[in-house]
């Protein structure tokens, strides 16, 4: 038996939160389970709960995500959460981030299948990519890193007054408090845990928000800021 013939049913919340874009959503997850695996990108334990731990886990971020805005999903990976979100959201533009070529190649494979028009795949470390995309209002992230560390590479990516939405597990409060200094001097003002997914997902998907002020990554990314400015509007005089 294959690993994509072991792949559940979709749950009827499924229906629900997708809608018309429900058939994508399932090739998605057929995807997932079947190449996704092949390459290393979800252990063959996760297929039978591809559905309630990760499409759904993560299209329920969207209840927090404000209309219209950019996106960029830090260590997209497998595409978890942007590719859900994608699915659910078709207002917003949202860039998925990697920095590994096999991930990418699976990532831009599972755009054009699934005619994701507003989504594009870009190859990079988030550290090294300021001044080469466009600052974002959102960056999402799910288990990528500690949130000291992920604030790093994500809050710098971010316009002023922009908010980072990470998918977290049970240690999120301690994960908050562990990195309050480290986010103060990356120029996070407010910060909050929230639960999302009410009615579609037990337990609730559980979201560190953190928010910027005028200047995100603070003191530390201003002059790097200034810099990718000055080189931007250089390339574009020529």
């Amino acid at each position: 038996m294959t690993e994509a013939a072991e792949l559940p049913p979709a749950p009827e919340q499924a229906r629900a939160v997708f809608g018309e874009f429900f058939p994508e959503a399932v090739r998605y997850a057929e995807l997932l389970a079947d190449a996704g695996v092949k390459r290393g990108l979800i252990g063959p334990r996760e297929v039978p709960r591809l559905w309630e731990r990760h499409l759904l886990n993560c299209a329920v971020l969207s209840e927090v995500v404000p209309e219209g805005v950019t996106v960029c999903d830090v260590g997209s990976g497998a595409g978890l959460p942007g590719i859900p979100l994608a699915l659910v959201r078709r207002d917003l533009k949202i860039t998925l981030l990697e920095p590994l070529l096999r991930r990418t190649t699976f990532l831009q494979e599972a755009v054009e299948l699934l005619g994701l028009d507003h989504v594009t795949v870009v190859r990079g470390r988030a550290e090294e990519m300021l001044g080469k995309v466009p600052p974002v209002h959102v960056v999402t992230a799910r288990a990528v890193a500690p949130l000291d560390r992920l604030a790093g590479w994500g809050v710098p990516l971010l316009r002023p007054y922009g908010e980072m939405l990470a998918l977290k597990g049970d240690t999120a409060e301690e994960e908050l408090v562990a990195a309050k200094t480290a986010l103060a001097k990356l120029g996070v003002v407010k910060t909050s845990v929230l639960h999302v997914g009410e009615g579609v997902v037990d337990p609730l998907s559980t979201v560190v928000r953190v928010e910027v002020g005028e200047s995100p990554g603070g003191v530390r990314f201003a002059a790097k800021r200034a810099k990718a400015a000055r080189v931007g509007r250089a390339r574009r005089r020529r």
